[in-house]
């Protein structure tokens, strides 16, 4: 079953920092920290049940990542309710991160949201 995006369940990226004190591999080796929302303003019950970013950096190099759950939590919503989190990428240049939350309603519906594009700009 193809999942349909869900009106009402919305991602903010609400900040991001360059986390100089954290060390990355020689290869990546600036740190970011995100902090993102998920906001269920839909009528229906969401559980968060995987996702899929996409880091594309300025020399080309494209990562793909998908994953069960969020940080190792497979958050319910209700409508109303909100998540929030934080994580953390490592790149070697300046990136642009993005992808989508996917998820099933309580009547087993796939659904997904998008999580909107920011950037890791190296300092």
């Amino acid at each position: 079953m193809k999942p349909r995006e869900l009106p009402g369940l919305t991602v903010t990226v609400t900040e991001v920092i360059h986390a100089a004190d954290l060390e990355g591999p020689p290869d990546k080796p600036h740190v970011f920290v995100y902090f993102i929302t998920i906001a269920n303003d839909s009528i229906e019950t969401v559980t968060i049940k995987g996702r899929k970013w996409v880091v594309r950096e300025a020399n080309g190099e494209t990562l793909a990542v998908e994953g069960d759950g969020v940080v190792g939590k497979f958050p319910r919503l209700e409508p109303g309710e909100e998540f929030r989190y934080n994580s953390s990428h490592a790149v070697g240049y300046d990136a642009v991160a993005e992808g989508a939350y996917l998820g099933l309603t309580d009547d087993d519906k796939a659904v997904f949201t998008r999580i909107p594009k920011f950037t890791l700009t190296v300092p």
